[in-house]
């Protein structure tokens, strides 16, 4: 490799070390999420470097989901060297939270299933009872039970979470 191939390369880096830099220092300062911050640039930064339009804001909201894991690793383990985690609570929660996020995704795919449709956002479908969750051409009226059976479920699994 050559020095024009590795300027490419060099340039991305210095980006993302900056969105990096950038989202750390925002969301520290204001106490929001940083995914708020990196997610829109992300996307930004790939689709320049020519990645497909259906997939940048894929990546990007995987990317920040992955920083996730090793923020909330980090924050666990400050907090349990001061004493400050509750461990006979985590471990009480813990099974509830787990077979919960299992259940909830388990709901969704039969979703996807049932409709055989992507999802799409409530402000694109609009959030009134009537409206589907998931469109088709050949179905509607399953999609739109689909939605109310799922969101009925997830209630119950919030409420026994509480």
């Amino acid at each position: 490799m050559n020095a024009s191939d590795l300027s490419p390369w060099i340039l991305l880096i210095i980006e993302l070390g900056v969105l990096g830099l950038a989202t750390g220092f925002l969301a520290g300062l204001l106490g929001i999420g940083g995914g708020m911050i990196m997610v829109p640039f992300l996307t930004y930064i790939l689709s320049s470097r020519g990645i497909s339009a259906d997939l940048t804001v894929k990546m990007a909201i995987a990317t920040s989901m992955a920083t996730i894991i090793f923020t909330s690793l980090s924050s666990v383990r400050a907090h349990h060297k001061r004493g400050a985690v509750r461990w006979d609570i985590v471990r009480t929660l813990a099974p509830g939270i787990v077979v919960g996020a299992m259940v909830a995704s388990l709901g969704v795919f039969a979703v996807i299933r049932a409709t055989g449709s992507h999802l799409s956002s409530p402000v694109s479908s609009g959030s009134q009872p009537t409206k589907c969750f998931a469109t088709n051409n050949r179905n509607q009226v399953v999609a739109c039970q689909a939605r109310r059976d799922f969101l009925g479920w997830a209630a119950a699994l919030a409420f026994c979470q509480v």
